[in-house]
């Protein structure tokens, strides 16, 4: 029987409402990896037609987490970012996404950004699900067509990023 996206969302905030720490966090990325190795799941939410390339699928109105879908059908690099005041999960449900986690090595002060190094490159394929928290800096670098969930601690769509560039 597939894992629906109500499972989904009921068993992401019942693990966060009995640890909402990074230890409930870490829990979440099995669920997501769950998700993500569900075809039926991956087939019913994760299409072109419907995230292109990000949709949001959930959003809870108690918790404020967020369960969103993100197809990618050409190469996509992102530049080295976080998630402002929040904490995200990357789940890889098709392709492979190379990863990199950054080291800040000057802290930006008004408007000059913050200069990040590489640190640690890794990639995710399917089922492999990490937890990024707030304030740590990563970049994914797609080159091939991609589908992947992504748990966000809050609507990024209300949140303000970091001002971070590559030193």
């Amino acid at each position: 029987m597939a894992y629906t996206l109500e499972q989904l969302a009921s068993d992401i905030k019942a693990t966060l409402k009995a640890d909402p720490g990074n230890g409930g966090k870490e829990k979440v990325c099995q669920l997501v990896s769950k998700a993500c190795l569900d075809s039926e799941f991956v087939a019913k939410h994760l299409t072109a037609e419907q995230c292109k390339p990000r949709k949001v699928l959930y959003e809870d109105p108690e918790l404020g987490f967020c369960i969103c879908g993100h197809v990618y059908s050409d190469k996509a690099e992102g530049n080295p970012h976080d998630h402002g005041n929040s904490w995200a999960i990357y789940g890889q449900a098709v392709g492979m996404t190379k990863m990199t986690d950054w080291t800040i090595v000057k802290k930006g002060e008004g408007a000059d950004p913050s200069l990040v190094k590489p640190e640690r490159v890794y990639e995710m394929k399917a089922g492999d699900a990490r937890y990024y928290p707030v304030g740590f800096v990563h970049s994914p670098n797609r080159q091939e067509p991609t589908k992947l969930v992504r748990i966000e601690g809050a609507n990024l769509d209300h949140v303000k990023r970091s001002n971070i560039k590559a030193a």
